[in-house]
């Protein structure tokens, strides 16, 4: 394993306007999940995703209203999140939490959003300590390892998403991560909406290239 190369720019992952609200997330998760569900998803993880009326519905080419998400967190879960890792949560990241209390399917890379109670410190989960033990051991990834043990864990996978609590804008909101370690990648956007919304613009470019 090599040190990460050269982060991508926050004016290079930027995106229009950052969702704070939870009824503005619902309604974006809702397309997200819609979107996902004509673009990604395979026969087999259809099945698992859609019951049987709405399998059906699929087939006639009618619009269904899938939901990769779970119920919206609770105030009070939220806070005793809060106060677990010791930090307050950037606007983005708890209206997301408010519509939905983490979050099923994204790419390849990365399984699913943490609900709210299993977001923990990068440095003190399993697999994300292991690995910044890994980098820590190789001289030159010195940022690495410090950007690793200052980030809570937000999603993970093959990939990581990260939060960094001590990179804030002007909004309130955390820069986030997109860690691949396989790859030795790293790509800096302003917001954990900027972040998952990346994942909705490349399906929005694979569904109009299905088009063409």
């Amino acid at each position: 394993m090599i040190g990460m190369s050269e982060s991508t720019g926050p004016e290079e992952a930027e995106v229009a306007g950052v969702l704070t609200a939870p009824e503005e997330w619902r309604l974006f998760l809702e397309r997200y999940s819609e979107l996902y569900v004509q673009v990604c998803a395979d026969e087999e993880e259809l099945g698992e995703l859609l019951d049987d009326d709405q399998l059906e519905a699929l087939d006639r080419g009618e619009r269904i209203e899938p939901w990769l998400g779970g119920a919206p967190a609770t105030e009070e879960s939220l806070v005793a999140a809060e106060e677990r890792l010791g930090v307050r949560f950037p606007p983005s990241l708890r209206g997301f939490f408010l519509a939905s209390d983490g979050w099923t399917r994204l790419d390849d890379c990365v399984d699913r959003v943490h609900p709210c109670g299993g977001v923990v410190w990068m440095r003190d989960s399993g697999l994300g300590g292991r690995m910044t033990e890994t980098y820590a051991s190789i001289p030159g990834n010195e940022d690495e390892v410090q950007l690793f043990r200052r980030c809570i864990e937000i999603a993970r996978g093959e990939d990581f998403w990260l939060l960094d609590p001590t990179d804030v804008g002007p909004d309130g909101e955390w820069a986030a991560h997109e860690v691949a370690p396989k790859y030795g990648d790293s790509t800096r956007y302003p917001s954990f909406f900027a972040l998952f919304r990346s994942g909705f613009e490349s399906m929005e470019e694979d569904a109009d290239e299905a088009q063409d």
